[in-house]
């Protein structure tokens, strides 16, 4: 699961404080000309530094913050706070890095953080002002309307970079705003209230749209702007960070606790400021949470409204709190800032109980196994580790706090994230499986609903393939899910349906995942629906919710609305419903199953014979 985070955003401090006049320009050449002038001209010169500090606003708080920006090399760093978070992220000429809020320090070189580093360094560098443009593509998308006024636009594309848009009002002569794609997200920025610092114009105000709602707009605010000379390279360079807010009871050197594999999702326990144990789900993709009900339950309070997405189209609202103790066996966190999310609502997809996620904070601190065969996660002091029996080794970068390895899918190259907290076995996006025409090329498939994230149902074509690698370990026979979403140019992203093919070893610190072959495969691998439906829990029984056409359950007379109320003669109430879904993946084609289903104000059985779908 991602979220917006209050750094990506405050770096716009430094990297879009300039302005521009154009007046009846048309060349692309002639513009950014125009812009230098009416943005300074030849007072830009002997600028070499740029400092501001600013307030900030968004997400029902408050917070404040500072930029550095080097006008000759694009290199920045800003830092943030907003609500109990604190928040940087800089880039040193090389490596992006962010520091995330419990203070862990990352090099982002995953999704599209290279990219978009490229473009805040070439607009901090003022590279579009060089003869040669800083060697970008640069075009004109002509005259559009943007508001009450009419904008000359440039596309952009840094070397390097990735496209984005720079809107300029031909009647006022400012840069007004960009558009940009920050994956997922399409992010517009808006420029007002300039005025002059030292001959240069600066606008004061920066609102940010990251296209959730109004709701979820961001303002900056800058309280002070001044020019000053070169900082040494190590103000940009990513902070050095000892962490010591975590550790294991008694100094040992590791600890272990069981949990249940449902829907191929780690489900285990853990306790929140001494009491619990509460049922968590283990998720890579996450960061460490806690819902609603539990915050109440533990008194604790909840301030802010961010948005929160994943799989799925929708989103849903969370905010922050501060824990004291997080605890999962005798591994303990102190005094955390936590995101609150709304979990409960997963509860009718997934079948089971869920008090909130352990996710970033907790893997990135300890050296993390995942046995999913014997059902234990242990938890091992970093120095203690011994990779010598722990697998193929696998390397990682960072996308935001998610782990992205490279790989191959059928051959072909490709980047992969790894997502303990995905049912699916491998998740390819949009852009990637159109590339390769991957729809073509495996024709025996099925439009689908083949998850449930946060943002509701998660629709693509599913089918088989014979491999993939993962780094150095191949893959046989994977259930493949062609997305119709992208993330952050990585090509797809691995779940727990291949992870648990595996004893799995993550070692963040230094970025490396290792692989370690199950002797036998656990039950369920490599399997898909047999009925052709979903179908999620509620007060009456379990609802269908997606019916795939010409499949068993629409052959059988099964509709979307349709309520199950037994299965073979056996009440729902009685049933787990991932025991439910397993059974339907598991059981052999030309099985009968029966079900009584409520259609409307009438009852009636349902005979559902099963069959390979993909």
């Amino acid at each position: 699961m991602r979220k917006t985070d209050a750094a990506t955003w405050a770096v716009l401090a430094v990297s879009l404080t300039q302005t521009a006049s154009v007046v009846a320009a048309v060349a692309p050449g002639e513009i950014l000309d125009a812009y230098k002038a009416a943005a300074g001209g030849s007072a830009w010169d002997d600028k070499v530094t740029l400092e501001t500090q600013f307030t900030t606003a968004g997400y029902g708080l408050t917070g404040t913050g500072h930029s550095i920006g080097d006008l000759r090399t694009g290199r920045f760093v800003s830092e943030c706070t907003l609500g109990p978070t604190s928040t940087a992220e800089g880039f040193d000429g090389a490596n992006r890095w962010q520091r995330e809020m419990s203070g862990t320090v990352t090099l982002q070189q995953g999704g599209d953080g290279r990219e978009l580093a490229t473009n805040d360094s070439y607009r901090i560098g003022e590279k579009w002002w060089q003869p040669d443009r800083g060697d970008a593509q640069i075009s004109s998308g002509g005259e559009k309307s943007c508001g009450d006024v009419t904008c000359e636009v440039l596309s952009i594309t840094p070397k390097n970079g990735k496209a984005f848009q720079a809107w300029f009002d031909r009647t006022t002569g400012l840069l007004v705003k960009t558009v940009e794609h920050r994956q997922p997200l399409i992010v517009t920025t808006t420029m007002s209230d300039y005025r002059r610092v030292d001959g240069i114009m600066l606008p004061f105000r920066i609102t940010v749209d990251t296209g959730l709602g109004k709701e979820y707009l961001r303002t900056l605010s800058l309280t002070e702007a001044r020019f000053a000379g070169p900082h040494p390279e190590s103000v940009y360079a990513p902070p050095r960070v000892t962490l010591t807010d975590f550790s294991i009871a008694g100094g040992a050197p590791e600890t272990a606790i069981p949990f249940h594999l449902i829907n191929n999702h780690i489900y285990g326990a853990a306790r929140v400021n001494g009491r619990g144990p509460y049922v968590f789900l283990f998720d890579t993709g996450g960061t460490n949470e806690i819902t609603p009900t539990l915050a109440r339950t533990l008194g604790l309070e909840i301030v802010g409204r961010t948005p929160e997405f994943g799989a799925g189209a929708g989103i849903m609202e969370g905010g922050f709190t501060r824990v004291l103790e997080l605890q999962v066996g005798d591994a303990v966190l102190r005094n955390q800032v936590v995101s609150v999310a709304p979990f409960e609502d997963q509860e009718p997809i997934e079948g089971t109980p869920m008090a909130g996620l352990v996710g970033y904070e907790v893997f990135s601190r300890f050296i993390t196994r995942i046995d999913y065969g014997a059902g234990m996660i242990t938890l091992m002091d970093t120095r203690n580790f011994d990779p010598r029996d722990a697998g193929t080794p696998v390397k990682f970068v960072f996308h935001a706090h998610i782990p992205e390895v490279t790989g191959t899918f059928e051959g072909l190259p490709a980047r992969y994230s790894i997502d303990t907290g995905a049912r699916f076995e491998l998740m390819l996006t949009k852009s990637f499986a159109a590339q390769a025409d991957l729809r073509a090329k495996h024709p025996q498939g099925i439009d689908s609903v083949y998850g449930w994230g946060v943002g509701g149902a998660v629709r693509g074509y599913v089918t088989r393939v014979s491999e993939m690698r993962l780094g150095d370990v191949k893959v046989n026979d994977v259930v493949t899910d062609l997305s119709r979403q992208d993330r952050g140019g990585l090509s797809g992203s691995i779940g727990g349906g291949i992870l648990k093919r595996f004893v799995v070893t993550f070692d963040y610190a230094h970025q490396t995942i290792y692989l370690k072959p199950r002797p036998q495969p656990i039950a369920d691998t490599g399997t898909f629906d047999r009925a052709g439906m979903w179908f999620n829990a509620s007060s009456q029984g379990f609802e269908i919710v997606d019916v795939v056409k010409g499949a068993p359950a629409e052959q059988a007379g099964l509709h979307v609305g349709d309520m199950i109320l037994a299965v073979d003669g056996e009440a729902v109430a009685k049933l787990h419903l991932y025991d439910l879904r397993q059974r339907l993946r598991d059981d052999p084609p030309e099985t009968v199953v029966t079900f009584r289903v409520k259609d409307g104000p009438a009852v009636k059985d349902v005979r559902v014979t099963l069959r390979n779908l993909i």
